[in-house]
């Protein structure tokens, strides 16, 4: 696949010229001395390659435009891709992440219903995210799940850079797939299984298995953008207490730092930090606050001086550090693909250093897509470059992965003599994030389309290897009312991760705001969580073993069952507990579908009959 070839020499006769001779289908020009511009060249040898013969006037081959936005393509066009068949599949599911079925619809738009779009993946801070479309959202795991009565299988596309995948029409005697990735090379792996828990398994073996999450971390979060001050969040602490009301973490949002300066506190709002969280860590809970991967250029702020200092910023494409705007104002990014940045990322946590932060303190990793305001897509640009000089485009998956490794390896060392298990929370995801925490679905809406959606989203990232995964509960944006409030309670203490948010905009919806009966309801709920707590506990043991999902599609366990196979409004947890959530305002009863046949027998768990 190469194009054809083109002799040019570099234009300053002062510097050592090197004359290309061709272009590989990669991007990259090669020199007549064998070598090419991704080999150890001196810097001065090489000068952009232009576009061979005829390439000239090829439209976004060289460069792009985006609104304002341009990303330039010194190494022109490199995309690679394939088609993927799965010979007998029913369905195929995967491919994360997206708001949409478990089921993966067809694109092409040839039937009504069909999307129109392939399915794209490229991690992106999407504001209210839309349902039911193959738009990019946070996350990606580029695996692929074909399953029918015979045989689940898998592929795992190992390419971090943009993503759409084509699905084929199902229904027939294979589902065809076709996948272009936007640079980088074909690495395809293929999970055999035959059955889903194998299948399970091979993606542990290959990606890593859960990291086993500590007790607390599985039980009741409750957050809010922002509770304001110290007297604030010990007034919600006081009144869990008052109420009895179980609860194991207290979060604070950004308003805890001195403008946006992560590792910091705002002096005013919150003086006494360490107390603050002792107070609370006194009756058993935790506190977690965000820590973001944008750091605010600022002379004056230590991680920034330090940072600029070392050089461990991601670059501009002419070199410079990035400048881009997110929460603080102008910003720089550090390059967390780098392992030396990593481990320097690490270190913030010691205690010497993160002034204020005691044991009991955790983390949530946020707009780590990355988030970058004033950059195409709210991104950043393609044409970046981190400390190696690779662009952007190559690696943007990965970064919000990278950061959620370095930030769960610093907590890790801050207490290597405790043995101490970390907890960090990440938005954005890739295959492999399993290893180092938790992941949300991101900004969803007090709606109950959302939490509808909730079911298939979580059960699709677990089954591709990230069981530790929850929504919002009442959704991020917007006001829920009583029911919608209880019915989320209700699916939340049953999903992985269960946590309740809400943005600075919303109405306070603490579990007693609304008075009662909603305040029983919403107990009753949270009691069930820890009444479950061993239950799930040993789910995630399970996942930290052999990688299966702390929540399954019922075909995980009733293969042959075809009614199974696109059901994906209840699940099972482990194997043995068969959850539906009410998810329609005004429902009083639903009708739940019990696999296995009459051989199988379920009793309802409130009752046992």
């Amino acid at each position: 696949m190469k194009s054809a070839a083109a002799t040019v020499t570099t234009k300053d006769e002062t510097k050592s010229t090197k004359k290309i001779v061709d272009y590989d289908e990669h991007g990259r020009a090669i020199y007549e001395d064998g070598t090419t511009s991704a080999d150890e060249v001196p810097a001065e040898a090489v000068e952009t390659a232009p576009p061979p013969p005829g390439d000239e006037d090829c439209d976004g081959c060289w460069e792009e435009n985006f609104q304002s936005h341009v990303d330039t393509k010194p190494l022109g066009p490199s995309s690679v891709g394939m088609d993927l068949n799965f010979h007998g599949a029913a369905y195929v599911y995967g491919i994360p992440e997206h708001a949409t079925q478990m089921a993966l619809k067809p694109t092409g738009g040839s039937r009504t219903g069909d999307w129109a779009e392939p399915y794209r993946l490229y991690t992106l801070d999407v504001f209210e995210y839309e349902l039911d479309v193959p738009m990019a959202l946070y996350g990606d795991i580029p695996l692929m799940i074909g399953h029918d009565a015979k045989k689940t299988v898998g592929a795992f596309w190992h390419n971090p850079s943009e993503l759409f995948v084509d699905v084929g029409e199902s229904g027939g005697s294979q589902i065809d797939t076709h996948w272009i990735s936007e640079s980088g090379i074909v690495d395809l792996m293929l999970l055999s299984g035959p059955t889903a828990l194998d299948l399970f398994e091979q993606w542990g073996t290959l990606t890593g298995t859960t990291a086993l999450p500590p007790l607390f971390s599985i039980a009741y979060h409750q957050c809010r953008w922002n509770y304001n001050d110290e007297a604030d969040a010990l007034a919600v602490h006081g009144k869990f207490e008052e109420l009895d009301f179980p609860y194991d973490v207290l979060w604070l949002d950004i308003e805890h730092t001195d403008g946006k300066r992560y590792f910091t506190w705002d002096k005013h709002n919150f003086p006494e930090p360490k107390k603050m969280i002792d107070t609370i860590a006194a009756t058993g809970r935790k506190m977690v606050t965000i820590v973001d991967p944008h750091i605010k250029i600022d002379s004056g702020y230590h991680v920034h001086k330090e940072a600029s200092a070392k050089g461990y910023y991601i670059k501009n494409k002419d070199g410079n550090d990035f400048d881009g705007w997110c929460w603080p104002g102008s910003s720089s990014y550090l390059d967390y693909t780098t392992e030396k940045v990593r481990d320097w990322w690490a270190s913030q946590f010691d205690y010497d250093k993160y002034i204020g932060s005691t044991d009991a303190l955790y983390t949530w990793n946020d707009m780590n897509e990355p988030s970058v305001f004033n950059g195409p897509e709210v991104s950043m640009q393609k044409d970046c470059k981190n400390l190696d000089g690779v662009e952007h485009r190559e690696w943007h998956n990965l970064y919000g992965m990278y950061q959620h490794r370095a930030t769960a390896e610093g907590l890790i060392k801050r207490n290597a003599d405790q043995n101490d298990r970390p907890f960090v929370l990440s938005r954005s995801f890739y295959a492999g994030s399993q290893k180092w925490g938790a992941i949300w679905t991101g900004d969803n809406k007090a709606d109950w389309s959302h939490l509808a959606i909730s079911t298939p989203m979580l059960l699709t990232i677990g089954m591709t290897g990230l069981p530790f995964s929850g929504a919002d509960v009442g959704g991020f944006f917007g006001n829920p009312d009583s029911e919608l409030l209880i019915r989320w309670y209700q699916a939340g203490s049953l999903q992985p991760f269960f946590r309740a948010h809400a943005h600075h905009d919303a109405k306070r919806r603490e579990p007693w705001v609304m008075g009662e009966p909603t305040l029983t309801h919403l107990r009753r709920a949270v009691l069930q969580r820890y009444q479950l707590l061993p239950f799930y506990y040993t789910l995630y043991h399970t996942a930290s073993l052999v990688a299966y999902p702390v929540i399954r599609p019922l075909w995980a366990h009733y293969p042959a069952d075809t009614e199974t196979f696109a059901l994906d409004d209840q699940f099972l947890a482990g194997e043995d507990l068969l959850v539906k959530p009410v998810t329609a305002p005004g429902t009083t009863s639903v009708s739940v579908y019990l696999p296995g046949g009459k051989s199988q027998q379920w009793y309802d768990v409130s009752t046992t009959e």
